[in-house]
């Protein structure tokens, strides 16, 4: 049995031949295509050239041409089926599977296909009919031109009765699959979802009408907006309004604007502006940010200036952040008060719309930037608040670098935003005995603050116990169960430990600790993120912080143990160590 169409050229529009032939042939970029030495030969000078516009490549020397699924069958030796399997993963697609529910549903497809298309290609003329010239003038009073409306395939939806005619061609259930139509018990009747409304084709990679979004033009207290709703063939989450077009310039940038409506994208796309999509009316989602990627490595989000387009774009960062890389990122950039993309083409054209994405924000510093402002840096819960959800925030990025260096640039810019609180505390090193640390000691120590989470935690924690270790006398027992991450620190908690439970005096404490590891305690004092401890010594806020570090850390090394466990469990399923992550997961949730 043959693959569908359809299957195969949704691979071959998600997967670029670069992207596999990159694994096997080291490529360089020239202009819009790729050269290297040839996979099919040896040689000394590059004749192998990959267009990904096209999806081919072409080998000079012996002259090899195909595409991404010849490639893999001649380089690897594969057979066909194998080459898509393969190249189906890469796509991030669902193997296809020849059995009779996939022939009944190929064939399901494919009437739902005709059908979209029938009721598209009917109600784009109903556009130009003169009976509905003011859904036309609507277009056009909104600055969007013949040629804009026809390439976008834009229709009306009149009152009428399309339905007799499909129902002539498809079966009831056939046509009630597609969502268009909704029946009314009480008439007995089915009701065209988009009457009275400008209906705007929703095409998917390969050029097909799989659902519609629709503007009511004619009708009160309705919705102004809606979308098709969610069929077998239709997933808003994995849909997005003009990408069918827009992945066409992916050769000329690594940009895509993401904006919130369907007139935005034709606006911006009809004034030369082509790499520009929608997320279809949703938030959208990791898998609809992973099909972007696909074509452009840095979207900008570009929502409506109003405070509930500032909002949702702030979800839409919380909600992306765990899955940015160091190759692909997101931007935001903010309209101003009131606008959308639509307005600001109109007004400064072009050029203008372009010269002001240029101010747009990685997606890091437009959550920075849509937090610092609410916050009071002279409350210190306030920023005890908001650094806890920086870093929460940090913790859910998947790329364990880049996480460790987004989060280092967010405890940076708290200690630059309380520089009063985060005074160093006044202590001075040259007074006391056994206290000399060379300065090379110094240098060496500033060129290695790779310092992680875990010891920047740990290091509030041996900060409390070293300079307030009164404050926290009866919780030494909690913290007397948990094992620091190396030996020095824990040599140093268990000193500490020891001190505090003998009643000795605070200055007492800190000259034992100083003896015992003057480096490691001068190392505390600069890198601790304990930054609210005043002149004033507040022993209850100071407990409140020992209990709130406590927590960070053991959740820590929860979270470290999981990890550990998974690990375990992916190369050998035992039943002990299911046990134990099944307890650890359930505590972090009660927790």
């Amino acid at each position: 049995m043959k693959y569908p169409k359809e299957y195969l050229d949704e691979i071959k529009l998600r997967v670029k031949v670069s992207q596999i032939a990159g694994k096997y042939v080291q490529l360089k970029k020239r202009g819009k295509e790729f050269i290297g030495l040839s996979p099919f030969k040896n040689e000394k000078t590059p004749s192998f050239t990959i267009n990904d516009e096209k999806g081919f490549y072409h080998c000079f020397s012996t002259g090899e041409h195909g595409n991404v699924f010849d490639f893999l069958m001649k380089t690897r030796s594969l057979g066909f089926g194998e080459a898509v399997k393969v190249l189906a993963s890469e796509a991030g697609m669902q193997p296809y599977k020849f059995s009779k529910f996939d022939k009944e549903k190929e064939e399901k497809y494919s009437k739902y296909k005709k059908i979209i298309k029938e009721y598209s290609d009917y109600f784009q003329n109903q556009l130009f009919d003169k009976k509905n010239s003011f859904a036309l003038d609507y277009l056009k009073k909104r600055k969007l031109s013949e040629e804009a409306i026809k390439k976008f395939q834009l229709g009306y939806v009149p009152i009428n009765n399309f339905f007799n005619e499909l129902s002539k061609k498809y079966s009831i259930d056939d046509i009630k699959s597609t969502g268009l139509y909704y029946f009314i018990e009480k008439n007995k009747k089915y009701i065209d979802r988009f009457k009275n409304r400008i209906i705007f084709p929703i095409f998917n990679l390969s050029g097909d009408v799989v659902a519609f979004g629709g503007r009511i033009i004619n009708g009160e207290n309705l919705a102004k907006y809606i979308n098709s709703p969610e069929t077998e063939f239709f997933k808003k989450g994995k849909q997005l309004f003009n990408l069918n077009l827009a992945k066409d310039e992916r050769s000329n940038t690594k940009e895509v604007i993401i904006v919130e409506g369907y007139m935005d994208v034709i606006s911006l796309y009809s004034r030369g502006i082509k790499n520009v999509i929608s997320n279809c009316g949703t938030a959208i989602t990791e898998s609809q940010i992973n099909l972007i990627w696909k074509f452009f490595s840095n979207p900008i989000i570009c929502l409506d200036g109003d405070k509930s387009g500032q909002q949702a774009a702030l979800r839409i960062a919380e909600r992306l952040i765990p899955f940015i890389n160091e190759e692909n990122r997101i931007y935001f950039s903010i309209l101003h008060q009131g606008k959308d993309p639509d307005d600001i083409i109109k007004e400064l054209g072009k050029e203008g719309f372009l010269k002001f994405l240029e101010r747009k924000n990685i997606i890091q510093s437009f959550i920075w930037d849509s937090y610092v402002n609410k916050i009071n840096v002279n409350n210190p819960y306030e920023v005890t608040r908001f650094e806890k959800q920086m870093r929460k925030l940090c913790f859910l990025i998947k790329d364990d670098t880049l996480k460790k260096y987004i989060l280092e640039d967010f405890l940076t810019k708290i200690n630059n935003l309380t520089p009063n609180v985060n005074k160093r505390v006044n202590y001075n090193y040259s007074k006391q005995k056994n206290f000399k640390v060379l300065n090379e000691t110094k240098k060496i120590h500033l060129q290695k603050k790779d310092l992680t989470r875990e010891n920047l935690v740990e290091f509030s924690i041996l900060f409390i116990m070293i300079f307030y270790g009164k404050a926290i006398k009866n919780s030494l027992e909690s913290i007397s169960q948990i094992t620091f991450s190396n030996s020095e620190n824990e040599k140093l908690k268990t000193l500490l430990i020891n001190q505090i439970n003998s009643n000795r005096a605070e200055k007492e404490i800190e000259n034992e600790a100083i003896k015992i590891n003057p480096n490691l305690v001068e190392n505390i004092v600069e890198n601790s993120n304990l930054k609210l401890i005043v002149n004033k010594k507040n022993y209850e806020q100071i407990k409140e912080l020992f209990e709130d570090f406590m927590n960070d850390l053991i959740e820590g090394q929860n979270k470290k143990k999981i990890e550990s466990l998974e690990r375990k469990l992916i190369n050998n399923m035992e039943e002990n160590a299911y046990s134990e992550l099944l307890k650890l997961k359930n505590q972090i949730n009660r927790d």
